[in-house]
């Protein structure tokens, strides 16, 4: 995990006493987000109050009333914020198009259609239209919008994607992004570091990606632009890239994690690891050792979208810690960058 003092924010005095008090159990829990199927269980209320989840991802059922919604993740923020936790990160995924978990919802335009009539003034109403309907329901992060670029028609992306050319996906993505951001809800530009070569789906299975450092260049425009306009959350994708690092999926490599996006890429904000149960990260590693690998790699926020029950995560990152493989200073860095995007909820 990167070590380097100018990537975590400043810390306020309140987060100062924070992390003079704040058991390792409790720091941990603030980089896990776990599954919420629309309800707020036992086992998310009582995570959410002992400390053990930072966050969650929702995804709610078919047909459920917003009122009832927007109920249920008021229970659950308010089981964090009643022990003295700081507030929960609410997730969800709402692109438009295909992937939009609440379909009355906006954006009413899907990606490509916003990319085809390329007009940020439109892309980003449509994220300020997303961002204050996700706010009304409780909901603070959207994890969109898809910065990936396709490089042929057989991507899994070309669906989600704004478009094949790299500077406007970026001009349009951005737009959007900060769209969100005026209706009151934090975006995560996604899939680091681009998965627009990608024919087989992350999600289901491995896909490693053999594209030079050149040819990585041009999926990397859209993200540099995200950066320049200080997008506040990346979410790192599942593939192996080659030319980056062979051994291991994205989201566990500290090549392109620390190296790439921080060092490189200049970017402070928090950084979101994509699915860790997914079907990429099963075939290369268990769900233990994913976690450990994901945080060694610099990963602020473990996502695990299947799953409502952070426990064996937890474990294993104390383990790790307990082990020496996870130094409490980078811990509180990861921490500091959390708890300062939590400032804006």
């Amino acid at each position: 995990m990167p070590s380097d003092e100018r990537i975590g924010p400043d810390p306020t005095e309140i987060e100062r006493r924070y992390l003079r008090t704040v058991p390792d159990r409790a720091l941990l829990g603030q980089m896990l987000m776990v599954r919420m199927n629309g309800s707020a269980t036992p086992e998310l209320v009582r995570g959410a109050r002992d400390g053990e989840i930072g966050g969650v991802i929702v995804f709610p059922p078919p047909g459920q009333p917003e009122e009832e919604l927007r109920a249920e993740i008021g229970r659950v923020q308010e089981a964090a914020t009643a022990a003295g936790r700081p507030p929960l990160l609410v997730a969800i995924d709402q692109e438009g198009g295909e992937v939009k978990r609440l379909p009355e919802g906006p954006p009413d335009s899907s990606a490509p259609e916003l990319g085809e009539n390329g007009d940020p003034a439109e892309a980003r109403a449509a994220g300020r239209a997303t961002g204050r309907y996700l706010a009304r329901l409780g909901i603070n992060v959207d994890l969109a919008p898809v910065l990936d670029v396709p490089s042929t028609s057989a991507s899994f992306m070309t669906s989600r994607a704004f478009g094949d050319d790299p500077r406007a996906v970026g001009e349009l993505g951005s737009a959007f992004a900060g769209g969100l951001e005026a209706g009151g809800v934090i975006p995560a530009v996604k899939h680091f570091p681009g998965l627009g070569r990608a024919v087989a789906n992350t999600d289901l299975g491995p896909s490693e990606l053999d594209a030079s450092e050149d040819e990585l260049e041009d999926d990397l425009v859209p993200f540099r632009e995200a950066i320049a306009r200080e997008v506040p959350m990346v979410m790192v994708g599942n593939a192996i890239f080659q030319a980056l690092d062979p051994r291991a999926p994205a989201a566990l490599s500290a090549a392109v994690v620390g190296d790439l996006l921080r060092d490189e890429l200049g970017f402070t904000g928090v950084v979101i690891s994509d699915d860790l149960g997914a079907g990429a990260i099963d075939a290369a590693v268990s769900e233990r050792e994913a976690s450990v690998a994901a945080a060694r790699a610099g990963i602020d926020i473990l996502l695990f979208a299947g799953t409502d029950d952070a426990g064996p995560a937890h474990e294993a990152l104390l383990d790790a810690r307990d082990r020496g493989e996870l130094s409490r200073a980078d811990l509180e860095r990861s921490l500091l960058r959390i708890l300062e995007l939590k400032r804006s909820i």
